[in-house]
This record gives structure tokens, sequence and C-alpha cells, in this order.
């Protein structure tokens, strides 16, 4: 069975919900103590997050798909 191709409705699913975690992140953050904000804002630490979610979707895009 051949596989259907992504429509426009799961690209605009795939772009809410990524805009929904980066909000979801944002206001996490905000609620965090100064010192904590501090932390996320003056280490790299969100470049290793981007990093590490980076690779987890190069992996998961270069894997084969198992049938069925």
């Amino acid at each position: 069975m051949a596989e259907r191709a992504l429509g426009l409705r799961e690209v605009v699913i795939t772009a809410g919900l990524c805009v929904a975690v980066v909000l979801g992140a944002a206001v996490l953050t905000s609620l965090l103590p100064a010192e904590m904000q501090a932390v996320v804002f003056r280490t790299p630490l969100l470049i290793g997050v981007l990093i590490a979610g980076t690779v987890i979707a190069l992996w998961r895009i270069a894997r084969p798909r198992r049938p069925g």
C-alpha cells in the first residue's frame, strides 16, 4: 500500500504544535526564580537543547520505517 503524502492539514497541525511548545517553554521560564532564569538565558543551555532537538529530529527522519 502506498503512503499518503502529507497535506496542508498535517503541516498546519505540526506548526501549531511547535508554536505551542515554544510558548509553553517561554511561560515556564517566566515562572522560574530570577536565579534560574539567569541560568537559562546566560549559559549555553538553550544551544544544547536546540542541538539535542535537531539530532533527535534528524535521527527520526533518517532511520528506516518498519513495515506495518
